[in-house]
């Protein structure tokens, strides 16, 4: 948050507000311009609209996407039910509610078990491929006791992952530099899953496990598949500003959403691995340029002002 703060003030007046039942009233108090929005909201599935859907109440422009786009994104089905309808490549899904509702699906395995709402990996473990139907009840039933939300059961991609970060809007979208997640960098004998033990604790700054290739070593081919795909989505789901897609190749090398990240995570430190501030590393952007970057383009989607060349 400091970070964010300490890269916009080298060209505005930077006012932090709390995203608490309190930021109404903060933000009629201190009548921004625009605000720089990274909240994730307090607590529900559609938590991540909350800020943004206050800020359009008051008519206050913010940077990234609508209520609408973010509410359906963090709803991982909705959002691949939406991209299965315009073709969009990912993986075959159930959503399962209860365990009782398990009983009359039929899942093929092995798959992979998530919660519905999450995002950073939370509750995707290294025990989430499942084999076996026994697996499968065990990993249902802990989404639905540990989150109390439905399970997202998705048909498990045998390949290659990467992670896509986007910036801009209409012509002037762009794609930055591909990452992959090398999970054959991952410890011995754990499942190839970019877990929540992967990203948050295998991972550390005193023990990095050294997993990350950006740019990605692909192919032409492939890279511009990869970023058809992923540029098409951003179009499809009408994100705006920024945003960052995980894709995995499945058996016949064909690249999947797997989801999308339209409020991205920016940690600043580079041994942090945060995978939007490494691509736009790649791709000649500094912290601070990076986060510029993005509130030009809502200035400029706004109507308020052209952006200062930086």
């Amino acid at each position: 948050m400091l970070a964010v703060k300490a890269a916009l003030e080298e060209r505005h007046t930077v006012t932090m507000i709390e995203a608490s039942e309190y930021a109404p009233q903060r933000f009629l108090e201190v009548q921004p311009d625009i605000v720089f929005n990274i909240a994730e909201g307090l607590r529900g599935p559609s938590r991540e609209a909350q800020i943004p859907a206050i800020l359009e109440m008051l008519g206050i422009p913010y940077t990234g996407s609508d209520p609408v786009t973010l509410g359906i994104c963090l709803d991982k089905a909705r959002a691949k039910e939406i991209l299965s309808f315009y073709k969009i490549p990912t993986s075959e899904f159930h959503v399962v509610n209860s365990l009782d509702e398990l009983k009359y699906m039929s899942v093929r395995l092995p798959s992979v078990v998530k919660p519905l709402h999450e995002g950073s990996s939370k509750g995707i473990l290294n025990s989430s491929i499942v084999r076996t139907q026994e697996e499968l009840r065990e990993q249902v039933e802990r989404v639905l006791n540990d989150y109390d939300e439905p399970a997202l059961v998705e048909k498990f991609l045998p390949g290659r992952e990467f992670t896509v970060a986007l910036l801009g809007n209409g012509a002037s979208l762009q794609v930055f530099p591909i990452v992959e997640i090398r999970l054959d960098k991952l410890p011995s004998g754990v499942s190839p899953l970019y877990s929540y033990e992967a990203k948050w604790v295998w991972d550390q700054l005193d023990h990095p496990v050294e997993m990350y290739d950006c740019p990605a070593r692909i192919d032409s081919g492939l890279e511009a598949l990869i970023k058809e795909i992923c540029l098409r989505t951003f179009q499809i789901l009408r994100c705006r500003d920024w945003c960052r897609m995980d894709v995995r190749l499945d058996e016949n090398g064909v690249p999947n959403i797997i989801e999308l990240n339209p409020l991205p995570g920016i940690l600043p430190n580079p041994d942090d691995h945060s995978s939007y501030p490494m691509a736009a590393r790649a791709a000649g952007y500094s912290y601070s340029r990076m986060l510029q970057a993005v509130l030009d383009a809502a200035i400029v989607r706004n109507n308020l002002a052209a952006p200062t060349t930086t």
